[in-house]
């Protein structure tokens, strides 16, 4: 099992009903055991987010346009594009219609670190959510999900 997910919980955190602090404690407990998943392999869940997004890209997208697409502002794209450089798990090339323009590639390494995170995301949310019927789970992830594509309003802040 990855991490303690069945650790002694504080009775007054569990009695608040409200929508955005249940969704809110729901993330920050799954992302913890996710974020311990991502470190084994020297990467954040952050950076797992970007690798995924280059793996399944099946264009090329400047760093702008990647960052756009997964919420996260220049600053901390950045930063994360640099740690996973520095990793040897992505490479920034120039864009040959605008040589001022860096597309982010993942590298052979790179893709090997995120499919072995991936296993080990898809772990921690099968033990996430293990006290819920398989139809439970499914039925959670779809109303999710459509929360989601439901609000029209521009995304704000940082996926992660």
């Amino acid at each position: 099992m990855i991490g303690v997910m069945n650790a002694p919980v504080d009775p007054g955190c569990v009695s608040r009903s409200d929508l955005n602090w249940l969704l809110h404690r729901a993330a920050q407990k799954l992302g913890a055991f996710a974020q311990e998943a991502a470190a084994r392999h020297g990467v954040t869940t952050r950076g797992q987010l970007v690798l995924s997004a280059l793996i399944s890209e099946e264009f090329r997208r400047s760093q702008l346009a990647l960052g756009q697409a997964l919420g996260l502002d220049k600053t901390t794209l950045t930063a994360e594009l640099d740690r996973l450089e520095r990793a040897e798990l992505i490479v920034r090339k120039p864009d040959p219609a605008d040589r001022r323009v860096r597309v982010p590639v993942i590298t052979e390494r790179g893709r090997a670190v995120q499919a072995e995170v991936e296993k080990l995301h898809v772990r921690v949310e099968s033990e996430f959510t293990a006290g819920l019927e398989p139809a439970e789970a499914h039925v959670l992830r779809a109303l999710l999900q459509r929360l989601i594509v439901s609000d029209h309003r521009p995304d704000s802040g940082s996926c992660l």
